[in-house]
């Protein structure tokens, strides 16, 4: 992941420093002078690495030493030039060369953006723009929590830098308030994407790329692969810093930090309405609950709009496919002050195809993204991209709100995965062994089936698809069965004490065995769906239920169909009682109290 740079003094004093072997000593800057503005003349004796010479370490952390430094007379650039143990062998630097290649691909202005790296060089490097700024934790801790207007702006402008990374397929997976530069009043995110150095093996035993506890999304600290929800999840807890100048899971050990994270306890308080449940929502630790970033700029960019003029009766705009975000926020969009004008101009920065708009035609609808599936992005066509701080009147697109699911299709949801529950209860009712068995192995494949499926679909966002994708997915499937056993048992484990519990309070009330095995499966079917890691199988059971429950008569019919299976399976168990195969006898059956 990547790393923390640590700040440091900006009048560095006259003392020698090294770089991989390389030692020279720079020349005091005059007084009141700083370092940043400070560029001693390049010499002979003065270091240089890729031809750019370092005028003064302004960071450093476990990925490498970042240099403010120069080529000739061409602009100031940070340059982090990487730990021999980063990219030490081949494989890593092509896999560093691989990620640079799609970084450098990204053109905002809310992202230090890369301009030159070296993987290949003998002293590997990556040369970003640089930001003259504090980063978000000293400015916070410096001139205090960021609020009204300011803070508005700076949650839109941040999401837009999100949305920057994730417009060109790949991750950032470590923002935090360290690698959030502020410039002026207006955030610049660093240190996006190089994370995927972290795929060495040799490097996550080290501890380096751990990350920072309270900024790492729950399935991460779960072990299951990063994804775009992961990075709304710390986007949101990153905004939360900057609104109350503390950490949201609060502080301590790292141990306790990551316990609430996954339990999603966090503290809120003195965050104003509605962006506190904006926020609240995005730090769920279920990612399939989170909003997606796409909702989230569509509500922000009209809260930025509105802060600039008082708001006027306008039409809503046009609906648009269904999508998941709360109804607030859909509310806000709609009653925003939003007017759609023209395009942008061909100067700017081409993200991804947008359709050409006549002055005065109605906004074009985006189509709608399969869950899981990032799409690239236009939102750089926005207030924020073309006149930075709102002082006039804005020109910006309507971005279409995707609302949440009618409360009818909600319900029947709801229905459909209540009688799968009473169908796992029926199994287990009337065949406990091989019941519970069939229930374990359903989870475990379920589980790895949503691991594998999330591995394939982020090789394809980098590098496209290719014809051997799904022989590949069947060869790594033992591997994700071996890899998601840990999470599995203890969900399993979790799942079954529950049912355990269910099965005490039915002795208390004297149940029969049917009865009890019935509501034992029913309660380790529930379990399952929320409990810890739950969400591996919530996603794949979604993408059956929610397309049966959109019609009434799809959804009719498998619910009718599950009812009677489940309710003859529980009238088969309480007619000739439950068949404890492959055993003879059931458990205890043996054994007798004499007095």
């Amino acid at each position: 992941m990547p790393d923390e740079v640590a700040p440091v003094n900006r009048e560095p004093a006259a003392l020698p420093f090294s770089l991989m072997g390389v030692t020279s000593t720079p020349r005091t800057p005059a007084r009141g002078v700083p370092a940043a503005s400070y560029a001693p003349p390049a010499t002979a004796a003065a270091p240089t690495v890729g031809g750019y010479t370092l005028l003064a370490k302004i960071g450093e952390g476990g990925m490498g030493v970042v240099h403010l430094a120069r080529r000739t007379d061409g602009p100031r650039v940070a340059l982090k030039v990487l730990r021999p143990a980063v990219v030490g062998d081949d494989e890593a630097r092509r896999r560093l060369a691989r990620e640079v290649s799609s970084l450098r691909r990204i053109k905002s202005k809310w992202v230090a953006e890369i301009l030159d790296a070296d993987p290949w060089a003998p002293v590997p490097y990556v040369a970003t723009r640089y930001v003259p700024g504090l980063s978000l934790h000293d400015h916070v801790h410096e001139e205090g929590p960021i609020t009204g207007k300011d803070l508005t702006w700076f949650a839109a402008c941040l999401a837009e830098g999100v949305a920057s990374v994730h417009a060109v397929g790949v991750l950032h997976r470590d923002v935090k308030p360290s690698n959030v530069l502020m410039e002026g009043r207006t955030p610049i995110l660093i240190d996006f994407g190089l994370a995927r150095v972290a795929d060495d093996p040799k490097l996550t035993h080290t501890g380096w790329l751990l990350g920072t506890p309270g900024y790492l999304a729950p399935e991460i600290l779960y072990g299951d692969d990063a994804t775009t929800a992961s990075d709304v999840h710390s986007w949101a807890a990153t905004v939360a810093f900057a609104a109350t100048a503390k950490p949201p899971f609060g502080r301590g050990p790292s141990m306790a930090i990551m316990d609430r994270v996954r339990r999603g306890e966090h503290d809120l308080s003195g965050i104003p309405e509605p962006l506190r449940q904006l926020l609240t929502e995005a730090l769920d630790p279920d990612p399939v609950r989170r909003p997606e970033l796409p909702a989230i700029l569509g509500w922000l960019r009209p809260q930025v709009v509105a802060l600039q003029r008082p708001a006027t009766p306008v039409p809503p705009p046009p609906p648009a496919a269904a999508d998941r975000l709360t109804l607030p926020y859909a509310a806000a969009q709609a009653g925003a002050d939003v007017t759609p004008t023209d395009r942008m101009g061909p100067s700017a920065p081409a993200v991804g195809p947008a359709p050409a708009a006549a002055a005065g035609a109605a906004p074009a609808v985006a189509p709608r993204t399969p869950a899981g599936v990032t799409r690239p992005l236009t939102e750089h066509q926005t207030v924020l991209e073309r006149q930075g701080p709102p002082t006039g009147r804005p020109v910006l697109p309507v971005v279409p709100v995707q609302g949440q699911a009618p409360l009818a299709e909600r319900t029947r949801r709801a229905t459909l995965l209540g009688v799968l529950a009473l169908l796992c209860g029926g199994v287990v009712a009337a065949y406990p062994w091989l019941g519970s068995g069939f229930l374990l192995l359903a989870v475990w494949v379920l589980r790895s089936g949503s691991q594998a499926a999330s591995h394939a679909g982020e090789r394809r966002r980098l590098r496209g698809r290719r014809w051997y994708d799904g022989a590949l997915l069947v060869l790594r499937s033992p591997w994700e069965l071996i890899r998601s056993l840990p999470v599995t048992v203890m969900l399993q484990l979790w799942s079954a004490g529950l049912a355990v519990a269910a099965a005490l309070l039915c002795y208390a009330f004297v149940a029969g065995e049917s009865i009890t095995l019935f509501v034992c499966g029913t309660v380790f079917a529930a379990s399952v769906w929320t409990g810890p890691g739950g969400f591996r199988v919530r996603s794949p059971l979604a993408r059956v239920v929610h397309p049966v429950a959109r019609g009434w008569k799809p959804w009719l019919a498998v619910t009718f169909v599950l009812l009677v299976l489940a309710t003859s399976l529980g009238a088969l168990a309480q007619a000739r009682g439950s068949s404890w195969a492959p055993a003879q006898d059931r458990p205890l059956a043996g054994r007798s109290t004499t007095r």
